[in-house]
């Protein structure tokens, strides 16, 4: 699998390390182990200010070649990715509060407003009230806003697809360790709860979810 062989690989080091070092101490008790701090060393390198450097580089343009195809597409609908955000949220976890939305963006409600008023007045999100709490606004995406958020997605997911073919699982499962490490305990907590299904009764009546033509 490709996985095994990543992980071989990438015990290799360690690996040849310590047959070295068997090799080198099997004729005399109390032999040296150099290899460990070299390979400590070694683990070290990509703290270096120039990695860390690159890390920028390459946050900055993969983010701008991730998000290329979507901004085309909401610039032909003159949207831009605060539109896109709201759609991918809203389409992630139906029912999502106002509250909940305000969290995960971390805006105000005016720059919020200014946003998700011309989505619902288009057509693309609706508004329920909550069914345990009336003063809850629940959004939803209409039939015309999935449609639109699918374009989106299906735009990005090109993207995706093609760099996680490139890189292999192994490398996959890095980079969602790394993506974790970056985000404070709020985010998290905060995609945890995006990722947990939805609790049963937060969903907003069929009715609310009727695309407007």
């Amino acid at each position: 699998m490709p996985a095994k062989a990543s992980d071989s690989t990438a015990a290799g080091p360690a690996g040849a390390d310590a047959a070295g070092s068997g090799a080198g101490s099997g004729g005399a008790a109390g032999g040296s182990r150099p290899a460990a701090p070299l390979a400590a060393g070694r683990q070290l390198l990509f703290l270096r200010e120039e990695e860390l450097r690159l890390a920028q580089d390459l946050l900055y343009f993969g983010y701008r070649e991730f998000t290329a195809g979507a901004d085309a597409l909401l610039a032909e609908l003159d949207m831009g990715r605060a539109h896109h955000r709201v759609l991918h949220f809203v389409g992630r976890r139906p029912g999502i509060t106002v509250g909940e939305l305000l969290a995960i963006l971390g805006i105000t409600k005016q720059s919020l407003g200014r946003v998700l008023t011309p989505l619902i007045a288009q057509g693309y999100v609706t508004q329920a009230p909550g069914r345990s709490d009336r003063r809850q606004r629940l959004l939803t995406l209409t039939e015309k806003g999935a449609a639109l958020e699918r374009r989106l997605f299906e735009r990005q997911r090109e993207t995706i697809v093609r760099a996680y073919r490139e890189a292999g699982p192994a490398a996959v499962e890095g980079f969602r360790r790394v993506m974790r490490g970056l985000m404070g305990p709020e985010a998290r907590a905060q995609l945890d709860r995006l990722e947990a299904p939805s609790p049963a009764g937060t969903a907003p009546p069929a009715a609310a979810t009727t695309a407007r033509r």
